[in-house]
Formats: C-alpha cells, sequence, structure tokens
C-alpha cells in the first residue's frame, strides 16, 4: 500500500546480496513498502538514505522518464547525500516514475533505483 501524505518520510534501504544492491523500503511508520507515494496536497516527500552495503553510497540525483510531466516540481539533495527532497505542488494529477542515482566510494559507477512512483490523486 503506497504512503499518502503531503509530507512523507521514507527511507531507501540499500543491502548487498551476491555482491549487488538490493533496494526496499520503509515507510513514515517503519513499515515496509513499495516506496510508492500518494500524494493529496502539497508538500515535500523526503528519502533518507539506509546504506547496508559498506560501499559509501550517496544520492547523487533522481532520474525522471517524464521529466516535464509536472508531478514533482522540484528535488534537492543534502550536502552528505543522505537526503532526497522532492517538491510536489499537486497541480497536476497523474503519475510519475523515477529512479535514485547513487555514488559509491568503491568506483566511479553509478548506482540506480528501481523504480517508485508519486501519484497525485485530487482525490
Amino acid at each position: 500500500m503506497p504512503n499518502t501524505q503531503a509530507s512523507a518520510l521514507m527511507q531507501v534501504i540499500v543491502n548487498l546480496e551476491n555482491g549487488e544492491p538490493v533496494f526496499s523500503y520503509k515507510n513514515s511508520a517503519g513499515q515496509p513498502c513499495e516506496g510508492d507515494v500518494t500524494v493529496t496536497e502539497a508538500g515535500t516527500i523526503t528519502y533518507q538514505l539506509v546504506d547496508n552495503t559498506g560501499k559509501g553510497l550517496k544520492f547523487a540525483g533522481v532520474g525522471f522518464t517524464t521529466p516535464f510531466d509536472d508531478i514533482i516540481d522540484a528535488i534537492t539533495v543534502s550536502a552528505d547525500g543522505q537526503y532526497v527532497q522532492m517538491l510536489d505542488l499537486d497541480r497536476t494529477p497523474g503519475q510519475t516514475k523515477f529512479q535514485f542515482v547513487l555514488t559509491n566510494t568503491t568506483n566511479t559507477l553509478m548506482v540506480l533505483s528501481p523504480d517508485p512512483e508519486v501519484k497525485n490523486d485530487p482525490n
């Protein structure tokens, strides 16, 4: 079930399985979830990185396949790379998918997350 609220805090948990990053999510209540958020009013969605890989992961940004759909209005990454904040003014109904882009201290390659979703629901 997606997290539904104006200002959500989601944890992005990254573990290593067989040497590969595996992503999971927890909602504001600390319960496992899919990472999706349904927005019903303007607010900020905050994603906190929980790096259990020992590889020094940090958020570098967020990639959108539809960056001009007006679902998410802006993103910021904290200076330490541990948080991403998405501003959603909830003016445009619809949904958008994205992937987190992460750096690591092991090499210069980027890590991409599976794609969670933000849905603006006018109801």
